[in-house]
């Protein structure tokens, strides 16, 4: 039997589990012989069940996973049939539904795309951010409702991006990816994260405050905390009711982060506007006000990675498993004790 032994000219045996659906999104035929170049790779169709004969049978000889969503839970059983098992490179971002404690026990090595996949998060979190700002959702709306122009040089004082201030909750990658992109631009940005220190926030161009402080001073409040049972109902009634009248709340996160009921009384009283691709729970019941309130924009979960932007999961992916293969280990890793802060 061959023995794993990453290095110089070492090329792993390695098959694919996730669903075929997701397979079939992610990884496109370039991906695939990509993927074939830096390793063997077992036959097609993807591992979508570990439990079966040939799934066994396949995992006996697996050195690394490529994982994507749907993969399957990669419990105790599922490992004791891939006994040379050393490392799973995830073509996706959370690694929570499927990597468990049998496999950092085992000494397994774990890989995620989340880096990739905050990227498209942190873009339309900064175009949320601008078009707000210039009121362009509602004005837009009433442009087309009127279908006159309003007078441009009566416009009120409250509109536009000029250093309004920008409060961002969590220095996740996400949340990291939105403050860098909002450096070109004149705002003034706060942060938000117990484990961020003022060193930390200088050295990141932004000033670290407390969450009630970010709340009451922010224009536009941006959520990008992981959702775990220390966030769950984080943005509470009382940190909505410090708000600037008209000030924005944007959640690309988890909905579960955000006091949902909470939210909907400030948006139905227009003291707040919210920009929603994630709700509590998601989708939101068809009658639900929301969906019919004038000062919020739900977006159906669709800030992560989609359409061509999966090309960017598939080539972190396959980068990550060249990488590891020569010895150097992963570019990203996922370490077990930062999986509880994680998304």
């Amino acid at each position: 039997m061959r023995v794993s032994s990453p290095g110089p000219g070492f090329r792993p045996r390695a098959a694919l589990a996730m669903s075929q659906e997701a397979a079939d999104a992610v990884l496109g035929p370039a991906s695939l012989a990509a993927l074939a170049a830096v390793c063997d790779l077992a036959p097609l169709p993807v591992l979508d069940d570990l439990r079966t004969d040939r799934a066994r049978g396949i995992l006996a000889d697996a050195d690394l996973l490529v994982t994507g969503w749907g993969c399957p839970v990669l419990d105790a059983e599922v490992l004791a049939s891939a006994p040379r098992l050393r490392a799973v490179v995830h073509a996706a971002g959370s690694v929570r539904p499927h990597v468990t404690d049998a496999c950092w026990e085992r000494g397994i090595e774990v890989s995620s795309a989340a880096a990739a996949n905050a990227l498209p998060v942190a873009e339309y979190t900064l175009a949320m951010i601008l078009l707000t700002g210039k009121q362009v959702l509602e004005r837009a709306r009433a442009y087309a409702t009127t279908r006159t122009r309003d007078n441009w040089l009566r416009t009120s004082r409250t509109i536009g991006n000029h250093h309004r201030t920008v409060g961002i909750v969590s220095a996740s990658l996400t949340g990291r990816r939105v403050i860098e992109l909002l450096r070109p631009h004149d705002f003034d940005v706060l942060l938000y994260d117990p484990y961020v220190t003022a060193a930390d926030a200088a050295e990141l161009g932004v000033e670290r405050v407390e969450l009630d402080a970010l709340f009451a001073r922010s224009d536009t409040v941006s959520l990008h905390t992981p959702l775990l049972p220390a966030t769950q109902g984080l943005v509470s009634r009382a940190l909505l009711d410090t708000m600037r009248p008209g000030a924005v709340l944007i959640n690309t996160a988890r909905g579960g982060v955000v006091d949902q009921d909470a939210l909907t009384d400030a948006v139905r009283d227009r003291r707040v506007r919210a920009v929603l691709d994630v709700t509590d729970p998601e989708v939101l019941p068809p009658d639900h006000p929301l969906w019919d309130c004038p000062d919020a924009f739900l977006t159906p979960h669709l800030a992560g990675s989609q359409g061509n932007e999966w090309r960017r999961l598939a080539e972190l992916a396959v980068a990550e498993t060249e990488h590891w293969a020569s010895g150097a280990g992963f570019r990203h890793p996922v370490r077990r004790e930062r999986l509880a802060f994680l998304a």
